[in-house]
């Protein structure tokens, strides 16, 4: 995009997310500033981050992302955005720094139907409720997935993980 970008990562190690993204802050403001003469910051803030659940969630969120550049009406069709990975999920264009997960192997037997069926995902819009669920669980860092992995989660981490709103709790009256 423009003034940001979506990553749909799965890390191997606990901090690895974290690490990434200060690393690659890190090599990315050191370019842009070598290469035109600037110094400072580049970022507005830290980035957001989001837990997804590995079943129709994760397929929500990678269409979400894949369709936001067609939202912005930078292009018409998510395959004509070449920063997506959807040339390589519903077209099998190779692409060595992505991977099939195992929700999208799920999709069909064959990688001639799991593009299919990929495809047949973008043939809807996105239903408002869903991109709201999509945009706080990132803006908050929050949880997208089902109640079942919400409460997975909570008893992973024994605390409640729904998401609050901010500030103090109103007096009752």
């Amino acid at each position: 995009m423009t003034n940001h970008v979506h990553l749909l990562l799965e890390p191997s190690v606990k901090e690895g997310i974290g690490n990434m993204m200060q690393s690659l802050g890190r090599r990315y403001v050191r370019y842009i500033n070598q290469t035109y003469k600037r110094t400072g910051t580049l970022w507005e803030g830290r980035f957001k981050s989001s837990l997804v659940s590995k079943d129709k969630y994760l397929l929500a969120c990678a269409r979400y992302i894949e369709l936001n550049p067609v939202r912005a009406k930078m292009v018409s069709d998510p395959k004509d955005y070449p920063w997506s990975s959807f040339g390589f999920r519903a077209e099998g264009r190779p692409d060595e720094l992505l991977d099939e997960d195992s929700v999208y192997k799920g999709l069909g037997k064959t990688p001639k139907e799991r593009q299919s069926n990929y495809k047949k995902c973008f043939e809807r819009s996105i239903p408002d409720e869903e991109m709201n669920f999509i945009r706080n669980a990132t803006q908050k860092g929050g949880i997208f997935g089902s109640k079942e992995f919400f409460d997975k989660v909570a008893k992973l981490v024994r605390r409640d993980v729904t998401l609050k709103p901010r500030g103090r709790p109103r007096k009752s009256l």
